[in-house]
């Protein structure tokens, strides 16, 4: 047996197909959180988060969260998450599901259908002693690879053209998506090992013989009714190779149709520098200074995304104030000052 595939600190993945993930704090539910299984078959789990242990659920929206981790790793039990997690849901007060969704290399993109079963899966939590309401108004958030996972379970909303359904709006962050054609920053030598790791992930997740061209992959390949396409908030990382595929994925939908299509942009920062760098995170990909104030500006830009998301207003192109580093500025349909 012999090694093929590494993420060094994450996972390897060996000849006889044998998978080692690297385990990862993991945080127990709160008085705030309940584990919920959706489809014990597979299985499919989530972590329901509520704004409060006491307050009534039936007026909030909800958010449907996908976790990231190029699809092959990740869950919403890591403390990461659920600290990030439980801060927005109580900040936006909004019911939060986290799906734990079937990973990659042994299952090949199970993601879009485990996550689109959140839905049903969301009803089922009722049963576990939760009062939510029966046709609530939904989102979609997700980071990374869940970004990829998000616009995908939006495209199955459209077409099934479910009416109990209402999803209002979808925020990837940082999303990540592909193709064969490499983009400016991923061909300059700097982004070597990056776009490396990324191909590697695509390749344990993609079907057999696949590319990345593959519709999974390359958003410009799903068809779709645009038009009904729901409202979409992309955040994007300015020192992120993959920042220009999230531009892209803005005027791909643009071009499409899509109605309210904003664009928020940390100028200063990698991927994934908040939520997953908090001080809390067991899994720290870098040091960063601040980190509890990244997690709470974030967490505070998606509070007035949600805002937005509900409106039915013509959104400008591009968040110029969100710089999130050097910035005392939200955007929203007004600039919030803050005092960090």
């Amino acid at each position: 047996m012999s090694l093929i595939v590494e993420a060094p600190g994450f996972l390897q993945v060996f000849s006889d197909g044998t998978v080692v993930r690297t385990a990862h704090r993991a945080a127990a539910c709160s008085a705030t959180s309940k584990h919920v299984t959706i489809d014990p078959s597979k299985p499919i789990t989530a972590r329901v988060f509520l704004p409060s242990a006491a307050a009534s659920p039936s007026p909030l929206p909800v958010l449907l969260y996908f976790h990231g981790g190029g699809f092959c790793i990740g869950s919403t039990t890591w403390l990461g998450y659920h600290v990030f997690l439980e801060n927005l849901s109580a900040a936006a007060e909004a019911i939060i599901l986290s799906v734990d969704y079937r990973l990659a290399p042994e299952n090949k993109l199970p993601a879009y259908d485990d996550c689109f079963a959140a839905s049903s899966g969301y009803a089922q939590a009722s049963s576990r002693g939760l009062t939510l309401p029966t046709y609530p108004v939904f989102f979609l958030a997700s980071d990374s690879a869940g970004g990829d996972i998000a616009h995908h379970v939006a495209i199955k909303f459209v077409g099934e053209k479910n009416t109990k359904i209402s999803i209002k709006g979808i925020i990837p962050i940082h999303p990540y998506f592909g193709s064969e054609a490499r983009t400016e920053l991923e061909a300059e030598a700097g982004s070597v090992e990056e776009v490396k790791m990324n191909d590697m992930f695509w390749k344990l997740s993609l079907p057999d013989r696949a590319d990345r061209d593959f519709q999974s992959c390359n958003f410009e390949k799903a068809e779709v009714e645009w038009g009904l396409f729901p409202a979409t908030a992309v955040f994007v990382a300015g020192m992120d190779f993959l920042k220009e595929k999230g531009v892209m994925y803005v005027d791909f939908l643009k071009k499409k149709g899509v109605k309210n299509v904003l664009l928020h942009e940390a100028e200063e920062e990698k991927q994934r520098f908040s939520d997953m760098e908090s001080e809390l995170r067991c899994c720290c990909f870098a040091p960063k200074p601040d980190k509890k104030f990244h997690a709470k500006l974030l967490i505070m830009i998606i509070k007035e995304t949600l805002v937005l998301l509900n409106t039915n207003l013509n959104w400008q192109n591009k968040c110029k104030h969100c710089s999130w580093l050097n910035s005392k500025y939200l955007f929203s349909r007004r600039l919030l000052h803050q005092n960090p």
